[in-house]
């Protein structure tokens, strides 16, 4: 694994473990985002592959695909030109996503958990990729 991806992997757990333990009144609500797009064509690659192996282990067609747990989420992908793979995974309630993707050969996922995150994502270009994570309480 890259330097950039086990910094992410590390981000994301911390976040997760801190979003679990924030004190505050059963009505109080939030999110936290992290968003990623490499820059390197190694860690492009590298992003891309585990998209892909997220697609496999989830049975997932490549293209646009979208899967919903939970209620009231709502979740577009618009792709124009060939080769993308667009990811919206919603787990909760209330969430809400779109990507849109122009050009080829880009990747990207969406991953929502917990309750009412909004996400709206545009890839313009050729070879592109990137994941974001949300998680709202």
């Amino acid at each position: 694994m890259s330097k950039t991806t086990n910094t992410m992997i590390a981000a994301l757990a911390a976040a997760f473990i801190g979003s679990t333990t924030l004190p505050g009144s059963a009505s109080a609500g939030g999110s936290v985002s992290f968003s990623h797009a490499p820059t390197s064509d190694q860690d492009i690659r590298a992003l891309e592959a585990g998209l892909q192996f997220y697609s496999l282990y989830e049975g997932l067609k490549n293209g646009a695909n979208i899967r919903q747990r939970g209620w009231n989420n709502a979740a577009g992908i618009a792709q124009y030109g060939s080769g993308n793979q667009g990811i919206i995974h919603q787990k909760g309630s209330g969430h809400s996503a779109t990507l849109r993707q122009n050009g080829n050969g880009n990747s990207y996922g969406i991953f929502q958990f917990g309750k009412n995150t909004s996400a709206n994502v545009s890839q313009y270009g050729n070879g592109q990729a990137g994941t974001t994570f949300q998680f709202g309480w």
